[in-house]
């Protein structure tokens, strides 16, 4: 089969430097091709955020959704066309805070689409406020003196039900999320990917860091590969699947 150019020509990516979208965006032109993908068979959703531009730089057919929908209309285009492949390119803010309950109910009724989401525990593009993601006691603008809440266990929502993917990978291991994302789009069903990824602008300064070397050197120290068990431990990348 011809190889498909996913990359749209003339677009420049206007993230910041350093930012792990560029990670999840590269991995994804490469991999869609070495599985056959193009713009007869793909749509990629997106919802608001960062990440939301993930799904206008494909040169494919795309939807960039209103606020927290992304998973709902994803759902709605593979209903219409089941052959198509569906996949959503997506923030935690809006897959688990305003989205939240059509993660909880697409993920239960196992739809055939892949989810990544793009773990960078804050809300980037408005500013730095407390996201459903941000760890307990880390400052934001909208929590300075630390948040006060456990961060959301996106892996006990998709786990809970009877058929699931779940997958945790991290910006700095490039060759896992690949091998997780080709599982997930290879699967029959709901699949779902926590992707962390360092946002230096709007958080990692608050938080003292100075650069993205600074925040990835951290996510080295404290992120292990998974062992054989059943579910992921806190900050253990990895695959699991029932």
């Amino acid at each position: 089969m011809e190889k498909y150019n996913f990359k749209k020509k003339d677009i420049k990516q206007i993230w910041c430097p350093g930012c792990g979208l560029f990670v999840i965006y590269t991995t994804l032109l490469k991999l869609l091709n070495s599985l056959d993908y193009s713009n007869k068979n793909t749509v990629i959703v997106s919802g608001i955020g960062c990440s939301g531009r993930l799904a206008g730089y494909f040169n494919v057919d795309s939807v960039h959704t209103t606020h927290g929908r992304a998973l709902c209309v994803a759902e709605g285009i593979k209903l219409a066309n089941s052959k198509l492949n569906v996949i959503v390119l997506s923030g935690d803010g809006d897959l688990l805070s305003i989205g939240g309950n059509h993660l909880l109910h697409t993920a239960r009724r196992n739809v055939d689409i892949t989810v990544i989401c793009n773990f960078n525990e804050i809300y980037g593009m408005t500013g730095g406020q407390c996201s459903p993601s941000t760890p307990k006691g880390n400052r934001t603008i909208t929590s300075l003196k630390g948040s006060e809440y456990n961060p959301i266990n996106a892996q006990g929502i998709i786990t809970s039900n009877n058929s699931y993917f779940f997958a945790r990978s991290v910006m700095y291991e490039p060759k896992q999320f690949e091998e997780a994302a080709e599982k997930a789009l290879k699967i029959k069903g709901f699949s779902f990917i926590e992707m962390h990824t360092a946002c230096i602008t709007n958080y990692g300064k608050r938080l003292g860091y100075k650069n993205v070397p600074e925040m990835v050197a951290y996510m080295k120290e404290n992120f292990t590969k998974q062992k054989e068990s059943k579910k992921l431990e806190k900050k253990e990348i990895g695959i699991i699947y029932k």
